[in-house]
């Protein structure tokens, strides 16, 4: 019997691809910072909290405006839709998603959602000793210790949250047999080439460019208030 020959599908555009892995980078030498406590530490820590925020803008931009795999009306579904994926794996049936699968979409609402206010108390916050977010001025003391607090409790469940995508993508590799790791480097996928799927639509990068340097002005004019 002859194997149906597959065929790569552009999924993920690149403004996609940059944003996800400068996240990752950032992301990881934030808790690291974070965790150390040094002087220098906490500094760079303040920097790429503010690159995550606009990061985490132009995102939410991009979700709206951007390809059609890239925006939120294309993978966030309602719960009979995330259930039914659900029974679906359940049952063992392989589903041909170009996206973000309807758990996946729900599961990227919650990381940015998090990452977003994360970013957002961190310009709040102190940390009772020398550093504290360039905000922090601008509310009390007692304002300032609330928020630091808001912001602690949120980094652990940002721990939970990548333990989570990261044991998803570890268990669609191995499970699913899926690698969902190397679409987001290439951009595309390899599926059969006789699999009935409309070919995804792709915003133009200079959209994306415009975005990312307006989101980018709103953070750095919010930082130096």
């Amino acid at each position: 019997m002859a194997m149906t020959p597959n065929r790569e599908i552009r999924v993920w555009d690149l403004p996609v691809r940059v944003f996800h892995w400068l996240l990752v980078g950032l992301v990881i030498v934030s808790l690291i910072t974070g965790n150390i406590g040094g002087v220098w530490e906490m500094e760079l820590h303040l920097v790429t909290g503010s690159a995550v925020l606009a990061l985490i803008l132009f995102r939410a931009a991009w979700g709206l405006v951007g390809s059609s795999t890239a925006r939120f009306s294309d993978f966030v579904r309602g719960p009979k839709a995330v259930i039914g994926y659900l029974l679906g794996l359940l049952a063992g049936r392989k589903a041909t998603v170009l996206g973000h699968n309807p758990l996946g979409g729900w599961s990227v609402v919650a990381m940015l959602s998090s990452l977003a206010l994360q970013a957002i108390t961190g310009l709040f916050a102190n940390d009772d000793v020398l550093t504290k977010g360039p905000l922090a001025k601008f509310v009390t003391k007692r304002m300032s210790d609330l928020i630091t607090e808001v912001h602690e409790v949120n980094a652990n469940l940002l721990y939970i949250l990548i333990a989570f995508h990261l044991a998803a993508v570890l268990g669609y590799y191995f499970f699913k047999r899926e690698n969902l790791v190397r679409p987001m480097i290439t951009g595309s996928k390899s599926l059969p080439a006789d699999t009935d799927v409309a070919t995804p639509r792709l915003a133009s990068p200079w959209l994306a460019l415009v975005l990312a340097l307006a989101a980018a002005s709103i953070v750095w004019r919010a930082v130096t208030l």
